[in-house]
């Protein structure tokens, strides 16, 4: 019922296409490969094959190079999972109680390529994740880091902070615009998606620890 829910929410959007249902992960996994959507609105708790095995599925091999993004669906925001979603590749997260407006608003703004997460919600959920002793430095993540330049180290650790692209553009004082090239930049040197990732990586590598 709710997953026919969602589905009916959506089609009624002129800009969305709702291409297909899945009841559990390996399901979602198949259809996500045979459809190649956009955008994956992704239950973490299933039957057979959970949200968390199916998205890392989903994103570890894209079906011809197309490669979806994933909201991840939760009932509780600080869920372990969503943690985890995150780590997966996941764009974001929607509690599965937030208004249908949000939903709607949550696909186009994944399917614009943006991340789903404010960035004082992502600081907040990153570092609950690190303080509970998942997220300790890696080496290889570390070694990645430093092909940024001082700047865009700069820009990446005030990120992780939680500030926006005009925030971070008042700190650093120059134009916001200058800031976006910087953050797409370091999203490509980083291999990452969107800020999430990035934010994710910055706690993981030890470049950002909770509480500065």
């Amino acid at each position: 019922m709710v997953r026919e829910g969602f589905a009916a929410l959506l089609r009624a959007q002129q800009d969305i296409d709702v291409v297909a249902t899945a009841a559990d992960g390996a399901q979602a996994v198949t259809v996500v490969r045979d459809q190649a959507p956009d955008v994956v609105l992704m239950d973490i708790r299933m039957p057979l094959m959970d949200g968390l095995a199916a998205t890392r599925a989903i994103l570890d091999r894209p079906a011809g190079g197309h490669l979806p993004r994933v909201l991840a669906l939760t009932t509780f925001d600080l869920d372990d999972y969503v943690f985890e979603a995150l780590r997966a590749g996941a764009s974001g997260f929607l509690l599965k109680d937030a208004p249908a407006a949000d939903l709607v608003h949550a696909v186009r703004v994944v399917a614009a390529g943006d991340a789903l997460l404010a960035p004082s919600v992502t600081r907040r959920l990153i570092a609950d994740f690190v303080t509970r002793g998942h997220g300790r430095a890696q080496p290889a993540q570390a070694a990645v880091l430093r092909g940024l330049t001082p700047r865009e180290t700069d820009v990446l650790r005030l990120i992780a902070r939680g500030l926006s692209n005009q925030e971070i553009a008042d700190e650093l004082v120059v134009a916001e615009q200058t800031v976006k090239t910087h953050v797409s930049r370091l999203l490509a040197k980083l291999g990452v998606r969107d800020r999430v990732q990035a934010v994710v990586l910055a706690y993981e590598s030890g470049l950002v620890v909770p509480g500065e």
